[in-house]
């Protein structure tokens, strides 16, 4: 609830009401949720919190930047999950997220594949996921061609 700090307009009760309903938006519902340290979460919650802090403030966009980068498998299926109930629950919010991971592709309603700052292809993220392979396909060709 930091970032509601300068809006004197709303109660304690009212900020902790939006700090709850942001953690349990991204399925951190533990009762001692408020009173962890930050330490003692793994990768996954630690981003999750992240996550629900931008939430309190009742955001239009979240710009996700890598938002898996350092996390095991199962943070990262829980922060997928945590970013998708947040679209899912509230269709004034959107996500954008840039990640190098393709597997999240499963997970996104659209997606751009950028090249050299510029946006090369968009689509499904099934589509964009095979557009990738069928890239990486044919540069593994053009190298092979290359050393033979």
């Amino acid at each position: 609830g930091f970032g509601l700090g300068n809006d004197h307009t709303l109660s304690e009760d009212d900020v902790r009401e939006r700090v709850v309903r942001a953690l349990r938006t991204v399925n951190l519902t533990d009762d001692d949720a408020f009173e962890r340290q930050v330490a003692t979460l793994s990768g996954g919650q630690k981003q999750r919190v992240a996550i629900a802090g931008a939430l309190v403030e009742n955001p239009r966009v979240l710009l996700l930047d890598e938002l898996t980068t350092f996390l095991d498998e199962a943070d990262q299926a829980g922060v997928v999950r945590a970013v998708r109930n947040v679209v899912d629950s509230d269709s004034r919010v959107t996500a954008i997220w840039v990640t190098h991971r393709l597997e999240e592709l499963r997970h996104c309603d659209a997606a751009c594949y950028m090249e050299d700052g510029r946006v090369a292809e968009m689509g499904s993220g099934d589509y964009i996921r095979g557009y990738i392979r069928q890239q990486q396909r044919q540069w593994e060709a053009s190298r092979s061609r290359r050393r033979g």
